[in-house]
């Protein structure tokens, strides 16, 4: 009788090392993801070395979901960290171009991340959250732990306060020394290119 050869199959499960590689590998875009989500450069410090504990030790996921399982593992540090809630608002706000922490000025370059920086902090979880990782409405009320109206309501704030950051900075006279701004185009998909590098 011939010997049986038993074949091993792929673990479908991530592994502590594929983590520790999606980690690697995409440093830059999740540390963005903790920045933009904090607005503090030892919060998203600490969002992303919890982030990447919690994923190496966490729940296992099909090796599939890894990446967006690490995302998502930096949104709920984010939130343990800063626990961004919902507030009334009577008189609308007006935008802020500039980080909330003052310690980091932007580049010009850099407008929409300066004009999600200069959210209040709900509105800027929703912003990230819904607009640039496509979490639905249902599941960012969840992560955030607020009724779906809270989150329609800060997404409605954000996009139009982030566009008015960005179109003042569209709309600002050029100095002679100044190259032409961006397009709309290119400045709605900047962001999301730099989260998914």
């Amino acid at each position: 009788m011939p010997e049986t050869k038993h074949i091993k199959s792929p673990t479908p499960y991530a592994s502590s090392g594929d983590f520790q590689r999606i980690f690697h590998e995409d440093m830059n875009g999740l540390y963005l993801l903790s920045f933009l989500l904090t607005a503090n450069h030892e919060k998203a410090e600490q969002c992303f070395v919890s982030g990447l504990e919690d994923a190496v030790n966490g729940n296992r996921v099909f090796k599939e979901w890894a990446r967006s399982w690490a995302r998502r593992v930096i949104i709920k540090n984010a939130v343990t960290v800063i626990n961004p809630r919902p507030v009334e608002r009577s008189v609308q706000s007006s935008p802020v171009s500039a980080n909330s922490n003052g310690k980091t000025l932007l580049a010009e370059q850099q407008v929409e991340i300066t004009a999600v920086l200069g959210l209040e902090s709900f509105e800027r979880f929703v912003y990230v959250m819904t607009v640039l990782e496509g979490y639905s409405d249902q599941d960012s009320s969840l992560l955030l732990g607020c009724a779906r109206r809270d989150v329609l309501a800060a997404r409605s704030r954000a996009l139009q306060e982030t566009g008015s950051v960005i179109e003042s900075h569209l709309l600002r006279p050029l100095a002679a020394n100044q190259e032409k701004p961006v397009s709309d185009d290119r400045c709605s998909s900047a962001l999301e290119d730099l989260l998914h590098v």
